[in-house]
């Protein structure tokens, strides 16, 4: 059996309806952001060349906002668990050709939704750790020497960082 429909998925959800775009142009970008974090999600959005990723960004924000409004959930704990686009209502309209005849020209549209859920503690817990050594990992030169060392089985970081020191100051001395 598959998953539940789309109008029974937990979470909050924003929409928009009448895009002036093809529901195909903007899959390629939902499918790109499913399943991503929200932060990670906005960050991709704002890289993507597409024009349709602008769109997709506010309403990204929309069901953020709606969560952190609505539902009183912390937008860092959040995550993009479904995201489509159907198809809208199609304008046509009619070009001259030659010889007296016209052809059709379809002006798609779609409606896109995209519904955000809490993350499981677990994986809030594992996304804080990462961020804490993400950023003690920061501009800390000992310890990236530290961890070079270690990885190529070589001396204590310690010793090795204060050779490296010592030998650059011998070379400064001798030019």
């Amino acid at each position: 059996m598959t998953g539940p429909k789309t109008n029974e998925r937990p979470g909050t959800r924003a929409s928009v309806k009448h895009v002036r775009t093809s529901a195909y142009k903007a899959r390629e970008v939902l499918d790109e952001i499913r399943g991503l974090h929200v932060a990670d999600a906005a960050d991709y959005l704002d890289l993507s060349e597409r024009g349709i990723s602008e769109v997709i960004s506010k309403v990204l924000d929309s069901a953020v906002a709606n969560a952190e409004h609505n539902d009183l959930q912390d937008p860092d704990e959040l995550f993009v668990s479904a995201c489509y686009a159907d198809e809208g209502p199609t304008m046509k309209r009619w070009r001259p050709r030659a010889r007296g005849r016209a052809t059709r020209i379809r002006k798609r549209t779609c409606h896109i939704t995209v519904i955000v859920s809490r993350l499981d503690d677990d994986a809030i817990e594992r996304r804080r750790d990462k961020q804490q050594r993400q950023a003690a990992g920061r501009g800390n030169r000992a310890d990236r020497a530290a961890r070079v060392a270690r990885s190529r089985g070589d001396e204590p970081a310690e010793a090795s960082a204060d050779e490296e020191v010592s030998d650059t100051t011998a070379s400064g001395e001798e030019e």
